[in-house]
């Protein structure tokens, strides 16, 4: 399970100060930036890492994810592009445009069938990688 928290990043003319995100036992970042709508940048964390303490600068808070929110962060996150993008190419990698539609016409046979389950697969697989950051 994750968290999502929101904060809005500190920028003067010398420094920007974001959030600070756990670390492992390999000092490698726990969690990861999902995207920033109208200077609110949020972001999702395991829910059983532990928040360092943060900068004075900024306030992180925890974000109760209505379907709208979690509508907006899925329109604006570069993740969630790069992993509809990467549905796409694992699915045209087999697959073009011409032969789905082609095979959606024939519907049902057992080519259709066998196509319908490799897409499945696919968007089952982007659909996890969403879950991953919160979406």
């Amino acid at each position: 399970m994750n968290v999502i928290y929101s904060y809005q990043k500190f920028i003067d003319a010398q420094r920007t100060v974001e959030i600070r995100f756990p670390e492992d036992e390999n000092h490698q970042r726990i969690g990861e930036e999902i995207a920033t709508i109208n200077g609110t940048t949020y972001v999702c964390i395991p829910s059983d890492a532990i928040l360092p303490t943060q900068p004075v600068e900024i306030n992180v808070v925890a974000v109760d994810v209505t379907p709208e929110l979690k509508n907006e962060l899925r329109a604006a996150s570069p993740k969630v592009r790069w992993i509809n993008d990467q549905v796409r190419q694992k699915i045209e990698s087999v697959y073009s445009v011409s032969d789905e539609i082609k095979l959606i016409r024939t519907a049902p046979s057992a080519e259709f069938e066998a196509y319908n389950e490799f897409a499945e697969n696919c968007r089952a697989w982007g659909r996890a990688e969403k879950a991953k950051i919160g979406l």
